[in-house]
């Protein structure tokens, strides 16, 4: 299947679902290119991990059209699995396994499993490698995960909330990780608290809430569409400091300029960041809840 183009990883039409009288998803429609890094955004309860689940396999629709790699998730076989890799929030490996022996174990299940050895680099674990799951941090547990999520070398790659407890450092190491994929022609769909997150790794991303994508775009292309006001601060003569948000502030700011004669003390414009576009989409602003 293609969309303008582009062969399309994943298309989802029309998905639905509901558990009891929730309405889970409600008319969700993707389109997620090959080798895309693709974000999906939102708060708890919105869907996304729902979302991820029926994408995997791992959970029944109502409703709707879903292709994964060329073929229906509801009725993927085992060489259709193989290709997908996807680490869960609360996954967690054998306790009494090392860490060796854990992405050894694993790699057995692909029929063309990246070099074990490698990953454990990968994702940092070089150091821990022959130490006992029960041993390792909440952190390094998480990056033994993602391991067991990629070691099938996946031709697309489902990350749900995966840096959920790692610190500066462990991030940014796996993001060059996510980058490396994706430049190997890896698809990852990625679902993410992290805004900063987001912006670092996505070509583009989908803001779900309550079961429906609100906004769909790169993350610069939404910060223009939805960030439509920026803060123009300065400082009086007298000291006080002033702040207004507009949708002209080159309009504004030559005002000032033409009022204090030159420079403005403390000029500073603002524009609008991923974090304010995502928070007033899901009503989590005082603009959004207006």
């Amino acid at each position: 299947m293609t969309a303008q183009g582009y062969e399309l990883a994943v298309d989802v039409r029309g998905l639905h679902k509901r558990y009891g009288d929730l309405t889970a998803l409600d008319g969700i429609d993707l389109g997620i290119r090959r080798g895309e890094v693709f974000g999906l955004l939102g708060p708890n309860g919105a869907g996304k991990s729902t979302t991820v689940e029926i994408l995997q396999g791992n959970r029944d629709r109502d409703a709707g059209e879903v292709s994964v790699l060329g073929s229906d998730p509801a009725a993927g076989t085992r060489a259709w699995r193989s290709r997908v890799g996807i680490v869960w929030q609360d996954e967690s490996a054998p306790a009494e396994l090392t860490v060796r022996e854990t992405v050894r174990h694993f790699a057995r299940y692909y029929p063309r499993p990246r070099d074990p050895e490698e990953v454990i680099g990968l994702v940092g674990l070089e150091a821990k490698a022959d130490s006992r799951i029960k041993a390792l941090s909440g952190g390094q547990r998480r990056r033994l995960d993602v391991a067991l999520g990629v070691i099938g070398s996946p031709d697309l790659l489902l990350l749900d909330e995966p840096t959920t407890g790692f610190d500066a450092a462990a991030r940014r190491q796996f993001w060059t990780l996510i980058r490396a994929l994706a430049d190997e022609g890896t698809t990852i769909v990625l679902t993410t608290h992290y805004l900063e997150e987001a912006e670092a790794l996505v070509h583009r991303l989908a803001i779900v809430s309550q079961g429906r994508i609100v906004a769909e775009g790169a993350p610069g292309a939404l910060r223009e569409r939805y960030g439509t006001e920026a803060t123009v601060a300065w400082t009086e003569p007298d000291g006080t400091p002033r702040a207004l948000r507009t949708g002209t502030p080159t309009r504004i700011v030559t005002g000032l300029m033409g009022r204090f004669g030159g420079e403005v003390p403390g000029l500073t414009v603002t524009r609008p960041t991923l974090e304010d576009v995502y928070l007033r989409l899901t009503g989590q602003s005082q603009e959004g809840a207006r």
